[in-house]
């Protein structure tokens, strides 16, 4: 069982009308150039945002600051909710990019975000016009395409005729569920961005599934509460946590990566280190697998919508020792 959930991935490709001089890691240019200029799109207050008169209405503040429902029953101690939304930056460590060049990346909407496509990809429009990276590069946004639900991409944007058309596909949580029974597998996650789980008030130095499975699963259930409508109190997460501990650390190949951003906003310099590598589980995955499917759509940890905590697993189920195979 998994709490209700609607996203969609989108596509979008920038071409460099200057050149482009971005970092290693462009997660943090994306995401800071778009927060600018998604508030310029969609903020007509020039008061900061805990002195807006009309946050109920403010799209920014929707997608930025998700106020908890007003007659919240459920999940009353957390005060903020993830954002809506992750940017899946290439991952190539390309930093120059020529007039001519291509730059993609991918944008995850979750819930009512989704009817906000049309500010996102404006908002992007004006990064593009305000520029980027060192030096300020300007790009101009081609086009945008969404997953269709069959494997195929369908356009929804024309950068170039500014034609914007309704993404028809949506994924629901339910089709992420899987009735095969995962016993006695091996379960390896390769994390491509760099992951940021806390334990105990501090980053975690080693990453047991019990502590991943945690945060993956309260992250879900969070983006469900706040922007899908869903009623996560119908799960039983301790029985869920607490059958996690049952799953076994094999093997651990992971690296601390650092990097920093400066934040515009607190104006100072931000660590954002994580762990890169891959990490292999032991355990019957039966009740978690739909869960770590969800999971490459929604990502876990801290800076999600940088983009970070971001991967992909293998599943293999264990031969029995007398398989002739």
């Amino acid at each position: 069982m998994l709490p209700r959930l609607t996203l969609n991935r989108f596509s979008l490709l920038l071409q460099p009308q200057t050149p482009l001089y971005l970092p290693g890691y462009k997660g943090s240019t994306l995401r800071g150039g778009f927060g600018y200029a998604f508030k310029k799109v969609t903020c007509a207050d020039p008061n900061p945002c805990k002195d807006c008169r009309l946050p109920e209405k403010c799209v920014y503040a929707y997608v930025f600051e998700t106020p908890p429902p007003a007659a919240a029953d459920v999940m009353r101690k957390y005060k903020a909710a993830p954002h809506p939304f992750v940017i899946l930056p290439p991952l190539t460590p390309k930093r120059r990019y020529a007039v001519g060049d291509e730059l993609g990346f991918d944008l995850t909407l979750f819930g009512r975000a989704l009817d906000y496509l049309p500010y996102f990809i404006y908002s992007f429009e004006e990064l593009g016009r305000a520029g980027i990276g060192q030096g300020r590069g300007r790009f101009h946004l081609k086009e945008a395409t969404v997953h269709d639900g069959n494997g195929g991409q369908e356009r929804v944007y024309d950068g170039d005729k500014k034609v914007l058309k309704t993404a028809r596909a949506t994924l629901t949580s339910d089709q992420f569920l899987d009735p095969v029974s995962s016993r006695d597998s091996t379960l390896t996650l390769h994390f491509l961005t760099p992951l940021r789980l806390i334990s105990d008030g501090q980053l975690a130095k080693e990453i047991p599934f019990q502590l991943l499975f945690r945060n993956l699963i309260r992250r879900i259930a969070l983006l469900s509460y706040f922007h899908c409508d869903g009623d996560p109190s119908k799960i039983d997460f301790r029985e869920l946590i607490q059958k996690a501990e049952s799953v076994k650390t094999v093997k651990s190949r992971l690296e601390w990566y650092d990097w920093e951003r400066y934040s515009t906003r607190q104006q100072t310099r931000m660590s954002l280190g994580g762990w890169l590598g891959e990490i292999t589980y032991q355990g019957d995955f039966s009740e978690f697998l739909p869960w770590i499917r969800l999971g490459e759509w929604t990502h876990v940890g801290k800076g999600t919508s940088f983009g970070l905590g971001r991967y992909r697993f293998d599943l293999a189920m264990e031969r029995p020792c007398h398989d002739p195979r």
